[in-house]
């Protein structure tokens, strides 16, 4: 798992239930909506993730529509354990930083 998509899952987990839209997850992240989208369209299709455009005049709002993305029961739970195993280096990474028989 990449670190921008680590950045996303923690942005989204900070309250599950909460909608967030794209350019919203970009600021909070420090990522650029470019490499934000396309992330949340892969955990769209891993069902980690769903979303839903919301329904307004453009011409009204003076803007596009957003598109609002927000973690799913499962999404949530995968995250999380996903973001546990990804902050625990594994033993032989710490010995390979040490060197062979070398302490850090």
């Amino acid at each position: 798992m990449t670190l921008q998509t680590q950045l996303v899952l923690r942005a989204l987990l900070r309250n599950p239930a909460h909608e967030m839209y794209g350019r919203q997850l970009a600021d909070e992240t420090g990522l650029m909506p470019g490499t934000t989208h396309p992330i949340l369209l892969r955990l769209e299709q891993a069902g980690w993730v769903t979303s839903r455009k919301e329904d307004i005049d453009p011409h009204a709002e003076g803007r596009p529509a957003r598109r609002y993305y927000r973690l799913t029961a499962t999404g949530a739970a995968q995250a999380g354990a996903a973001l546990a195993k990804a902050r625990r280096p594994r033993t032989t990474a710490l010995r390979d930083l040490a060197g062979e028989g070398g302490t850090l």
